[in-house]
């Protein structure tokens, strides 16, 4: 890992059980897309959530239940109408689609990135090598974004989420388009993460991962509930708001990218 002084990444177990992250009462109302004037839609009513220094927690849910909406309040991109949210760190946040320059070098976009976290050359450039061994992407490092694949344009996207080495990480679908390989490198990085003590929330669809997770949370009717002991039904997908594909493998994650 990237030697960056961190507050909270100092392996002390006095960390644990520590809250990093706390939601309180968010709710957030739309306009609704359809004909109706006047008309809102209540995505979040209520939502809460805390997470601790060293947890993984899975949020799960069916389609259009908020989830990245959460996801947005809790890294500041979005206001609630009511609520609060605290952060004790830095935070680290993967969108579900990538916060991109088409026009920028992968090189370049690590440099962007790093100034903004107030990182130094040196920081910036040993983040980057690190990531670029781990997640596989040296040879595209002189490529415009847009000349990327998708699975690639994702590895960057993770990357500069994780390059200032966060205290709370924020994924929404990260590994979207990863070949095997780098799926199985993404779960090997999220556990010596948080046996460092970062905290990880990440939003999943897959039944396959439950195991993964120290808590799960459902988002349904606005609200969060912890479902960490729920059986999922795994032929309709439901229950804990994830999916499995027919053979047991795990959707969304490519042969080859």
């Amino acid at each position: 890992m990237p030697n960056i002084e961190k507050r909270l990444r100092n392996g002390d177990s006095e960390l644990d059980g520590e809250v990093v992250l706390r939601a309180d009462e968010i709710s957030k109302t739309y306009e609704s897309v359809l004909p109706f004037v006047g008309r809102t839609v209540e995505v979040l009513e209520g939502a809460g959530v805390e997470i601790e220094a060293g947890e993984i927690v899975g949020i799960v849910g069916e389609n259009g239940a908020g989830k990245s909406t959460l996801m947005q309040i809790l890294v500041g991109a979005l206001g609630a109408d009511e609520g609060a949210v605290a952060v004790d760190g830095a935070v680290g946040w993967c969108p579900q689609e990538p916060l991109l320059y088409d026009r920028l070098t992968v090189r370049e976009t690590f440099r962007l990135f790093g100034t903004a976290y107030g990182m130094d050359d040196g920081e910036i450039a040993e983040a980057r090598d690190h990531y670029a061994d781990l997640l596989g992407f040296e040879q595209f490092l002189d490529y415009r974004v847009d000349h990327l694949s998708g699975g690639n344009r994702q590895k960057i996207n993770l990357s500069v989420a994780l390059m200032h080495d966060p205290d709370v990480l924020l994924l929404d679908e990260p590994y979207t388009g990863f070949d095997w390989e780098t799926y199985l490198a993404f779960w090997n990085l999220t556990e010596e993460l948080t046996e460092q003590g970062t905290a990880i929330a990440i939003i999943s669809h897959f039944v396959s991962e439950r195991e993964r997770f120290d808590r799960i949370v459902e988002l349904a009717d606005g609200a969060l509930t912890d479902v960490t002991d729920r059986e999922p039904d795994a032929s309709s997908g439901r229950g804990s708001g994830v999916a499995a594909s027919e053979d047991g493998s795990t959707p969304g994650v490519n042969a080859g990218d």
